[in-house]
């Protein structure tokens, strides 16, 4: 039998690296690993979890074959570009050959053929994943010698990976679908874009971050900012208990947190804070929010105060466009922005972060019940995606859960604005010239003053105010 020299033994594996899931992160921590070393695992298998600065993903990986090696225990922060497992595709080329080939006869006088090399992808290139959403693991064991192991047939999308690796795929593969990468499909997905309808303009025509949001907008604008942020009140990360008589416990800051840190001290100290405070009467909005939960129209979605809140946000900022805005510091320029995207801040266990619902000025009340109540429920299962926290233009934290009346909120990065609202607690309050109880809270606006001048901050927040004092606003104004 032909002994298999070192070339054709280092082409039967195939190393798997820490992808960029998030364009522009250099790290991330492996959470869980969900394959081990013997493991068959197929195209598209998701085998691990891993956390970034602003999320936790799950990588599939974007071969067939079997787990040789995992190259980094679970916990372990990993490099962008580290290769984080390998994997034999050809596990019947060493000392143990496939069953179905063991069954074929073998002429006498003919050696035994060594497996072709699979065709690597040219060098300087990262692997591509093949896309979010794959279906659940399915992992199983390796065969053992003298059983029976079909061959793994190899999938439409790992031919149209190969292909697009090779530069000289079927015709068939390149009108598949637009190259793009994970992230980038992931965006579009999010933003309801089509990227069969999208110009790219990235070497070998690939489709970019900047293409999917030029066709997203109505006029071409600058990248938004990246909003990796939260606002405060987050959820208290899991500590490990201390030893007995322990006076001090360290915890590595990375992750989120760390994501947190680094972006709360960037805009404390970059962008020139002010926050103004408005106490207002809200027993309407109370009385509307009862009126709405029975309405026919809003079934199957949340309704609460925050509902409202939104959409009187939304409402002052079409009073007030200016208040929708981003400094751009390299062209000293201020961008206007013709859409919002509103991020509210939300407490999970990894930390608080803030995603947002893209669009929102476009969506009606229904439509912004079912897009707030899916960001909730996503973010507190840990599935916000990147894409999902990107782009944000201004943002609510509703403070006012925890039982808090008010705070001084820090804007994230690339925003102009953050609206913090405070516990709704009846109230003595003058109404009509007499005291009464009323439901009364209490909005603490933060804002750039670079962007914002204290007369149309002041205006804005007044404008609010004044919606969730008068619900009807939301239609006189609108």
């Amino acid at each position: 039998m032909t002994t298999m020299t070192d070339t054709s033994n280092a082409a039967r594996f195939r190393e798997f690296k820490m992808p960029d899931v998030g364009e522009g992160l250099t790290e991330a921590e492996i959470l869980k690993w969900f394959v081990q070393p013997g493991d068959t695992v197929t195209d598209g298998q998701v085998v691990c979890e891993v956390e970034t600065a602003k999320a936790a993903v799950e990588l599939p990986i974007p071969f067939d074959g079997v787990v040789h090696e995992l190259r980094f225990p679970e916990g372990t922060t990993v490099d962008v570009g580290e290769v984080i497992i390998a994997v034999d595709v050809a596990p019947g080329s060493g000392d143990e050959a496939p069953a179905a080939a063991a069954a074929e006869p073998v002429p006498a006088a003919e050696p035994e053929a060594e497996p072709e090399p699979e065709p690597e992808a040219p060098k300087g290139r990262q692997p591509v994943l093949v896309g979010y959403g794959v279906a659940e693991s399915s992992t199983k064991r390796r065969a053992r010698k003298g059983t029976e192991a079909a061959p793994a047939a190899v999938s439409p999308a790992a031919a149209a990976i190969q292909g697009e690796m090779n530069g000289h795929g079927p015709a068939a593969v390149a009108e598949a679908r637009p190259l793009a990468k994970p992230p980038v499909r992931k965006l579009a997905k999010d933003l309801g874009i089509d990227l069969a309808t999208v110009t790219p303009t990235g070497e070998g025509g690939v489709v970019t971050r900047e293409d999917v949001h030029a066709a997203a907008q109505p006029a071409p604008a600058p990248a938004p900012a990246r909003t990796e942020a939260p606002a405060p009140a987050p959820a208290a990360a899991p500590v490990a208990a201390a030893p007995a008589g322990a006076r001090e416990t360290r915890i590595p800051v990375k992750g989120v947190r760390k994501a947190i840190a680094q972006a709360m001290v960037g805009s404390a100290f970059t962008a020139p804070h002010v926050t103004e405070f408005v106490t207002v009467d809200v027993t309407r909005t109370m009385k509307l929010v009862a009126e709405l939960k029975e309405d026919k129209d809003m079934a199957g979605v949340r309704v609460n105060p925050l509902l409202i809140i939104a959409k009187a946000l939304l409402v002052a900022i079409k009073r007030n466009p200016e208040v929708n805005a981003a400094w751009d510091e390299v062209n000293q320029e201020i961008v206007l922005k013709h859409y919002v995207n509103l991020g509210i801040a939300a407490a999970t266990p990894r930390g608080l972060i803030v995603p947002n619902v893209k669009d929102a000025h476009d969506q009606t009340l229904p439509q912004l019940a079912a897009s707030l109540g899916e960001l909730v429920s996503t973010a507190r299962e840990g599935k916000t995606s990147p894409a999902a926290m990107a782009g944000g233009t201004v943002t609510i934290t509703n403070v006012g859960v925890f039982g808090v009346d008010t705070g001084t909120p820090i804007l994230n990065p690339g925003e102009s604005a953050i609206l913090a609202v405070g516990a709704i607690k009846l109230q003595p309050w003058v109404h009509k010239g007499k005291v009464k109880a009323r439901q009364v809270t209490t909005l603490a606006l933060s804002f750039d003053h670079r962007l914002i001048d204290g007369e149309l901050g002041s205006r804005f927040l007044a404008d609010v105010a004044a919606i969730l004092e008068q619900p009807k606003r939301l239609i006189t104004w609108a």
